[in-house]
C-alpha cells in the first residue's frame, strides 16, 4: 500500500520455521507492515554483560543458567559459542526434546547431553526444581527456534533464579523479532513485540483495539494458517491503506 502521513503507526509481523528441517541455504521467512517515516537514531556503542562469565566476586552460585538462541530457519546461524555449549552441556531444558536431538544431529554434536523438557504446559511447576539442578551445574535452556524468553518458554525460569540467587547468561543468536524489523523496511527506531495475536477472533479485534493508538511499530508473530485472517484483521483495525510486507 501507499505511503502515509508521519503521524501513522507501524506493524512487523514474523513467520517462523524450525531450523532442523531447514537446509543451510534456507532463509529465515518474515514479514512486515508499517507507514511511518522517521529519521534513524546515531549509533551509540552497547555494553555488554552477556559475552562474558561473571566476575567471581558477583557469583552467589557454582553454576549458570543459560539461554542460548537457536537457528531461525537457516544451520549457517548456529555461532561457535552455541555449538560448543551444545557440545559441553551435561543438562539440557528444551521446548521439545525431539527438535533439540534433531538440531544436535544436523549440527554434528557429538555429546547427547541429559535432555528435559520445558514448555507452556509445565514450566512454572518445572522452575523451582530446575533453578536447583542449575546450583549443581550449568543448565542450557534451548527453545525450538530463536532465544528463549521470547514468545518461548524459559520466563518462570529465569524470574525464579533471579528470586534465588542463580545466576543467568545468554548465548546471543538468531531472533525473529530484530530479523523481521531490520529487513521491513519500516521504523527501527522506537518499535514493541506483542508476540502472537489471539487465535479467536473477537479476542484478536479487541487487542488490536487497545493498540490502534500505539504510534511505535508493533511487532507481532503469527503461524502460517493464520496469517491471511490476521491481516484482514490489522488491516480493519489500523486501515486498509497502512503499508505491508509479507
Amino acid at each position: 500500500a501507499g505511503a502515509t502521513g508521519a503521524a501513522s503507526d507501524a506493524l512487523v509481523v514474523a513467520v517462523a520455521v524450525d531450523p532442523a528441517d531447514a537446509p543451510p541455504s534456507r532463509p529465515v521467512e518474515v514479514a512486515s507492515c508499517s507507514s511511518r517515516a522517521s529519521a534513524p537514531t546515531p549509533w551509540r556503542p552497547m555494553r555488554s554483560t552477556v559475552s562474558a562469565p561473571p566476575a567471581a566476586s558477583v557469583r552467589q552460585t557454582g553454576a549458570v543458567i543459560i539461554l542460548a538462541a537457536t537457528p531461525i530457519g537457516n544451520l549457517g546461524d548456529a555461532s561457535t559459542r552455541l555449538r560448543q555449549a551444545l557440545e559441553d552441556a551435561d543438562v539440557v531444558a528444551s521446548e521439545d526434546t525431539r527438535v533439540t536431538q534433531r538440531l544436535l544431529a544436523a549440527l554434528g554434536i557429538a555429546n547427547r547431553p541429559r535432555l528435559i523438557a520445558l514448555h507452556e504446559h509445565n514450566e512454572r511447576a518445572r522452575a523451582a526444581d530446575l533453578v536447583e539442578l542449575a546450583r549443581d551445574g550449568d543448565l542450557l535452556v534451548l527453545s525450538d527456534a530463536g532465544m528463549p524468553t521470547v514468545s518461548d518458554p524459559g520466563f518462570p525460569l529465569v524470574q525464579a533464579a533471579v528470586a534465588a540467587g542463580v545466576d543467568v547468561t545468554a548465548i546471543p543468536g538468531p531472533s525473529a523479532v530484530v530479523t523481521a524489523l531490520a529487513v521491513s523496511g519500516l521504523p527501527t527506531d522506537r518499535f514493541a513485540f506483542e508476540g502472537f495475536l489471539p487465535r479467536k477472533a473477537g479476542d484478536r479485534s479487541r487487542r488490536l483495539a487497545e493498540l490502534a493508538g500505539d504510534r511505535r511499530t508493533l511487532v507481532f508473530f503469527e503461524a502460517p494458517s493464520r496469517l491471511a485472517a490476521s491481516l484482514g484483521a490489522l488491516a480493519e483495525a489500523f486501515g486498509a491503506d497502512r503499508p505491508a510486507a509479507v
